[in-house]
């Protein structure tokens, strides 16, 4: 198993707790570590209540990297931005970072992606405005580089603060993409979303 190069997505510097969304937590439940990590590929029931999702949407695609309001995140490796968009939908995105990349990926998750170099595009979504209003189509970054930091409640599309990291080997439209899919639809979804741990470490 090759090495893993690229910076870490968000610093944790400290524990950080592992969500199991498959089920309800009890009622006024907090995780007891400021950082916390949502899975990749998790069937949510009754999370996603909002008429953006239908009632049928519960199946997340995406790796969700929580903490403090502001928390920073970074370039995990260099590219370019590809898009700059607002999902104000209620339980959307909110403010959202869209970058692109030429990399090789590593196979660091177990899954059947070699290791090779491949084109594709990374959603950061739930941000702070003000953290990405500076950025511009086109714009180059190296990594390690800040590209954003996490919004709070009153502008991330509702939820507690964290960032949705969402990989797609084609390049999204309009600045969104589904996070949450139908669980019929999973097995074709995870083909179009791989597992962001390609990029941001093999967390849990």
């Amino acid at each position: 198993m090759p090495a893993f190069h690229y910076h870490p997505t968000v610093v944790f510097d400290g524990p950080y707790w592992v969500h199991d969304f498959s089920r309800p937590s009890p009622e006024g439940w907090q995780a007891p570590h400021p950082y916390s990590v949502g899975r990749y590929d998790e069937r949510r029931p009754a999370m996603y209540t909002t008429e953006l999702f239908g009632g049928v949407r519960d199946h997340h695609v995406g790796l969700d990297l929580g903490g403090p309001v502001n928390t920073l995140i970074h370039a995990f490796g260099e590219g370019e931005i590809a898009e700059i968009a607002l999902n104000d939908e209620d339980g959307s995105y909110g403010p959202t970072l869209i970058t692109k990349h030429t990399l090789r990926l590593p196979s660091v998750v177990g899954g059947p992606l070699e290791d090779e170099t491949r084109t594709f595009w990374v959603l950061y979504g739930h941000l702070s405005w003000d953290s990405i209003a500076q950025w511009k189509k086109g714009d180059r970054f190296m990594q390690g580089d800040v590209l954003a930091a996490m919004g709070d409640e009153s502008e991330n599309g509702g939820w507690p603060p964290h960032v949705h990291v969402q990989m797609t080997w084609e390049a999204p439209v309009d600045g969104d993409l589904p996070g949450v899919v139908r669980h019929e639809d999973r097995v074709d979804a995870l083909q179009r979303y791989p597992d962001p741990r390609l990029i941001c470490g093999p967390l849990y």
